[in-house]
């Protein structure tokens, strides 16, 4: 840093020191554990006594500075002499006379390392102390493993630091091993001291504020609709307006207003035809129409309706408010709450349904945000937008020509209603099995009718009466098309309704139902609605739960099989449409056999049907417990490639763990050198078990994205499924590569 950025960086160091050490300008033990906000205790006790040059038992500014600048000013040398310090566990700390641990000015000027208090050990690292090192950066990276694997991770990484075959590691030998790595020892440091660090500079947005051409080209279908849809309610709001110049400056704006209400009020349920806008993704019309963007075209359509409502209304009062004032009949009043001749709507009771209306749609409209539905309170936001059949039928009543605009769309909203109705009166289906998966994720099995059909990445809403009678919620498939018997939904605790039903399986069932379920009837009773089946401690569940599915609907990932090279990026539980994805590829990229005459082929990347050339799938997670959801089905995959396809690289997994350190810090760096070593040497990663070897920490996008157009497999589509805030990181490293960006949203 500069003189200038050196000065700052002081300031905020003795900012941040005085917050936490107090009145008495010392950090203790204590006091430095909470402000680094390690996990283990090993490390903070490391740290603090490395910082601690006097040997005082507390930490001073002047010996935070030392430590810090070795940190942020030290030579690679320095880095690692700290490095090893921190390992040589067995390493007796003994202070500096106070001459030199007080020297003025000692660590900024001079070499960090120097000002470091002097160490006398054996001047090598054992084994045991490196197991220890080890089992503290398991804590730290909140990796939880067996110790037969704390043991198989201790001898991979000795037997490739210890050179000499000595029985320890020297300084020497550390420095030789980690040099492999250069870009770990230029920039080791210690994360969690976050708050002591220097700030890094923000970096301008790299997303253009104007689009290049090739981005008006992506959205042309978008802005197309965008650009028809305000261009007819320009149309429809002028006539409506100019038919009433001339009686007062307020009823124009109101008329104009109506007549667009006529049209949006009834364009916003041809958003939510669900069938129907499936049925079009499988015609030529899914490549002009944006119908991956119907819910958000939905919403757009809605906040045009709130507002157009609002000048509505707030145009009809202020026009009854002239009329009040100048023809003194009538009170405002009495205008707004009363049915008077000539207000309009059955029975002149337009103010009145206005003002209903009014009402009910603020309602939807506050019940509506993100932050409602994402926040657990999904069923608030679900009975609060019921009130659209209020909504449409005062509509009918208000305004004498709405039925000439509904017509169309609510006859086929009401049809798919009624086809959705037809489906669940003909019988449900069952779920036949559960599986309790961590972070109170529930693994359903439902049994498949045959009449069922579905494209891989389709979702389904599910209803279970033994939950909720009348709820009904959307789910992806996380099953391939191609199995037959049954239907998978995993459904992660997240809300009201789907905390239920992980509860509800979990409570254990009557003896009559578990007895009649283990002796090989899964109802336990015949006609019984209910039944489980559990052997203790096993998360594993045969059941007949009556369930109803309204589906399946498209998505945007139907269009991954017509992709050249299809990049599927999963944040969480946002792995189940990818899921159902993969398991259908694999299944395509078979060698499939004819029953009759036994002659063989391959549906693979040349098929006609199939158009992938590559597959790059992204799975980020927060721990190590998430992968359990579905680490069984990504080996089965892997194993079918490698027999399919021995060093081919047509399915390429990414695995990433966002609660694990980085190699770049000191309280890490052990940890992964180790589990790269042993993942190399038995082929399979420690963390999850698969081949692929899981990355601490968030992908770096334009790293990743530039590995993939440098690979130049064909045109790029990146599917995504999971936050909305990571959704809009994806979609500006899409948009920089050109690579065209889908987002699964329903």
């Amino acid at each position: 840093m500069g003189t200038g950025e050196d000065a700052r960086w002081l300031a905020r160091v003795a900012a941040q020191f005085a917050s936490i050490a107090g009145d008495d300008g010392e950090i203790s033990l204590q006091e430095f554990k909470a402000a680094l906000g390690v996990k283990e205790s090993f490390f903070a006790e490391r740290f603090f006594a490395l910082f601690d040059s006097d040997g005082s038992g507390t930490i001073s500014l002047e010996e935070l500075l030392r430590a810090l600048s070795l940190l942020v000013h030290g030579s690679e040398m320095d880095k690692l002499r700290f490095l090893f310090q921190v390992y040589d566990v067995d390493a007796e700390i003994f202070p500096f006379p106070p001459s030199q641990s007080r020297a003025p000015g000692a660590g900024i000027a001079l070499s960090a390392y120097r000002s470091l208090p002097q160490v006398r050990s054996s001047g090598s690292i054992e084994p045991d102390e490196l197991r220890t090192v080890l089992r503290s950066c398991l804590g730290e990276s909140a990796v939880s493993l067996p110790e037969e694997r704390l043991d198989a991770l201790t001898l991979a990484l000795f037997e490739a630091a210890d050179k000499d075959r000595s029985g320890s590691i020297t300084f020497q030998e550390l420095r030789e091993e980690l040099e492999r790595f250069p870009e770990v020892t230029e920039n080791l440091t210690i994360s969690a001291a976050s708050w002591l660090k220097p700030p890094s500079p923000r970096e301008r947005s790299r997303r253009p504020r104007c689009p290049d051409p090739a981005g008006w080209h992506r959205r042309r279908g978008e802005l197309g609709c965008l650009g028809g849809y305000a261009a007819l309610n320009l149309l429809l709001f002028a006539p409506a307006a100019l038919g009433h110049v001339g009686r007062g400056a307020w009823l124009p704006l109101a008329r104009g207003c109506g007549q667009c209400l006529n049209f949006n009020c009834a364009f916003i349920a041809v958003l939510v035809l669900r069938r129907c806008l499936t049925r079009l993704r499988a015609t030529r019309l899914a490549k002009v129409l944006p119908l991956d963007q119907s819910v958000v075209f939905h919403r757009r359509v809605g906040y045009v309706v709130a507002a157009l409502a609002a000048l509505h209304t707030a145009a009809h009062v202020a026009n009854f408010g002239r009329l009040a004032r100048d023809e003194r009949r009538h009170a405002l009043w009495e205008y707004l709450l009363t049915a008077r001749p000539g207000v309009g709507g059955a029975s002149s009771t337009a103010a009145l349904t206005g003002l209903v209306l009014q009402l009910l749609l603020a309602t939807m409209l506050a019940f509506s945000g993100s932050c409602v539905r994402r926040s657990g309170h999904f069923e608030v936001f679900y009975w609060s937008h019921l009130c659209y059949v209020c909504v449409w039928a005062l509509l009918l009543l208000h305004g004498p020509n709405f039925w000439k605009w509904f017509a169309v769309p609510g006859c086929l909203f009401v049809l798919e209603k009624v086809a959705g109705l037809a489906a669940w009166r003909a019988g449900g289906l069952r779920i036949v099995e559960v599986n309790l998966l961590p972070s109170e994720v529930t693994h359903l099995v439902i049994k498949r009718p045959p009449s069922f059909r579905y494209e891989p990445g389709d979702y389904v809403y599910l209803n279970v009466p033994a939950i909720a009678a009348y709820e009904w919620h959307p789910f992806s498939i996380s099953s391939a098309p191609e199995q037959p018997d049954t239907i998978w939904l995993h459904v992660r605790s997240r809300g009201q309704w789907t905390s239920r039903l992980h509860e509800y399986f979990q409570q254990p069932e009557p003896l009559s139902c578990r007895a009649g379920a283990l002796a090989g009837n899964p109802r336990g009773q015949r006609g019984a609605q209910v039944g489980c089946a559990v052997a203790p401690g096993s998360s594993r569940r045969l059941c007949d739960v009556k369930c109803y599915v309204d589906g399946p609907y498209g998505t945007p990932t139907r269009r991954i099989f017509s992709s050249e090279h299809a990049v599927l990026i999963g944040a969480g539980i946002g792995i189940t449409p990818f899921a159902s994805i993969l398991q259908s590829v694999m299944y395509r990229m078979r060698k499939q056999s004819c029953p009759r005459c036994g002659h063989s082929w391959c549906q693979g990347p040349k098929d006609e049907a199939m158009a992938l050339r590559k597959v790059d799938f992204i799975w980020i997670n927060r721990d190590q417990k998430h992968f359990e959801w579905f680490v069984s089905l990504l080996a089965k995959l892997e194993m079918e490639q490698a027999e399919q396809e021995p060093g081919g690289r047509f399915l390429e997994m990414h695995m990433y763990m966002t609660s694990a350190l980085g190699k770049s810090d000191v309280k890490a760096i052990g940890l992964q050198t180790a589990l790269d070593l042993l993942a190399a040497k038995e082929q399979k990663d420690s963390i999850t078990g698969l081949r692929t070897r899981t990355r601490a920490g968030r992908p770096d996008w334009g790293q990743v994205f530039r590995k993939v157009a440098e690979e130049k497999k064909g045109k790029v589509q990146v599917f995504f499924c999971g936050s909305p805030a990571l959704a809009k990181v994806v979609k500006a490293h899409c948009e920089r590569f050109n690579f065209r960006f889908f987002k699964e949203s329903f």
